[in-house]
């Protein structure tokens, strides 16, 4: 089965091979510099209020985007940003929810590539692509009837934002797992293996469980859901509505006295 986190080494062998897309905003990506053959699809432009579910941008939108910087389904697509991989993870989740079944996350990021990889400011020159979206291979999104219901079941739910935020109020039952607990503060990568599966183990975040994630917006939780499909982690259910739809349909909610 192949990772869904990419190594920088691995990377720096295949980027012929491969199409690598840059999140950060533009002034960034033209500015600073990018890894060599990126194209650039800031963040923003993949999130919105107004599309699907959730933050999705909606497939017309999702469509245009790809389209325009020459991606096609049946590219193995790997992601980066300049943030440990947070805004990275939620283009990857954009991607499987719109049915791309080969799309991975840079281990580290723009940072942590330059250490020891060579970066550019080169414009790449791209064709316009044709791309269509498809069903999910693995759905993994769900609704709040269905988060309400594993409220009641052997369900763990994972709340991936901070233990001040989770104290103001999370879902009955859920636990805290701040998403930048699985980084490595040196590497700017996610921590080994070992590291990971203990700090989850701690929380009662098993392989063996059904895990449901939610933070916000559903940004934090993109990056959770990479490192557990790392993992190999086969049950994770994505709350794409998060606490934003959770709260405006009166979810109920627990606060930490």
């Amino acid at each position: 089965m192949t990772d869904i986190v990419a190594s920088p080494d691995w990377l720096a062998d295949n980027l012929d091979s491969v199409r690598v897309v840059d999140v950060r905003d533009a002034w960034e990506f033209d500015g600073i510099g990018h890894l060599p053959g990126a194209v650039n699809v800031p963040f923003e432009e993949f999130r919105s209020d107004a599309g699907d579910e959730g933050m999705l941008p909606g497939a017309d939108v999702w469509t245009d985007l790809l389209e325009s910087v020459g991606i096609t389904p049946d590219d193995t697509v790997v992601v980066y940003d300049d943030t440990h991989g947070v805004f990275a993870a939620r283009f990857l989740v954009t991607a499987l929810a719109y049915g791309h079944r080969d799309v991975r996350l840079l281990d580290g990021d723009y940072s942590a590539w330059t250490r020891d990889h060579e970066t550019t400011t080169d414009t790449l020159n791209v064709e316009r692509s044709t791309y269509e979206v498809a069903e999910p291979a693995e759905p993994f999104l769900v609704d709040f009837e269905t988060v309400r219901e594993a409220l009641n079941s052997d369900a763990v739910l994972v709340d991936t934002r901070e233990q001040w935020e989770y104290e103001e109020g999370h879902l009955p039952g859920a636990v805290q797992l701040d998403w930048l607990e699985l980084v490595d503060d040196e590497t700017r990568g996610l921590k080994s293996r070992e590291e990971l599966a203990s700090i989850l183990e701690d929380r009662g975040i098993t392989p063996d469980r059904r895990v449901v994630l939610y933070c916000n917006t559903a940004r934090r939780i993109s990056h959770t859901f990479v490192v557990l499909r790392h993992l190999g982690y086969e049950q994770v259910e994505f709350y794409e509505g998060s606490l934003t739809e959770w709260e405006a349909r009166d979810g109920e909610l627990v606060t930490e006295e």
